[in-house]
């Protein structure tokens, strides 16, 4: 298997008036090309600091993270933060959109998505006729809809209640295993990272 992210001595600190918060220390690992990896602690661990590390929303205070050559990324939030005002589809283009990249081919992929995993019949409608899961799936797609390498999940169930939160738990392994993506998961739920 290819090596496709080194982070060496990871680590971080916030400056505040009070003072500094030490949120990482000295935090080291390697992701492998269709790994799933899951970085599991309690809620203000730094876990979510780590995702945003790696997309770049937050700089490194020391250390080095270092990617294959030309790796996308997507990144998947905890709230689906679909839009209301736009329909599933339009809502899974976004990416594409912000991209300029919205292709034929690509348009073509996402509704190939959407059929594959169960939402090829709402495509066309709005988030709130959906259920929680539903909404995850269609976040998903969206986040996959750019062809990222290394998809970043931050505690992509947190807002769903424990019966749906098992269900598309599982559809969301299904999609990620079958669409070969490198996976690093953070969660505060030690059962959402056992696969």
């Amino acid at each position: 298997m290819n090596k496709i992210l080194n982070i060496e001595n990871l680590k971080k600190i916030y400056h505040t008036k009070q003072g500094e918060i030490l949120a990482v220390d000295n935090f080291s690992f390697n992701l492998y090309e269709g790994e799933f990896v899951a970085i599991v602690g309690p809620s203000g661990c730094g876990k979510s600091t780590i995702l945003s590390i790696l997309c770049g929303l937050e700089k490194v205070s020391e250390g080095t993270v270092n990617f294959n050559d030309n790796s996308m990324i997507g990144y998947m939030l905890q709230q689906d933060n679909l839009f209301n005002w736009r329909t599933i589809l339009n809502n899974c283009l976004l990416g594409l959109e912000i991209k300029n990249e919205l292709t034929k081919e690509n348009i073509d992929y996402v509704i190939k998505l959407l059929n594959t995993y169960g939402l090829g019949d709402f495509m066309n409608n709005y988030p709130n006729s959906l259920s929680g899961g539903m909404r995850q799936r269609a976040a998903l797609i969206r986040t996959l809809a750019t062809k990222p390498d290394i998809l970043l999940l931050d505690e992509p169930f947190s807002a769903l209640d424990y019966q749906t939160r098992l269900a598309v738990s599982d559809d969301v392994y299904k999609i990620i295993k079958k669409e070969k993506k490198s996976v690093i998961m953070v969660t505060h739920d030690i059962s959402e990272g056992i696969l």
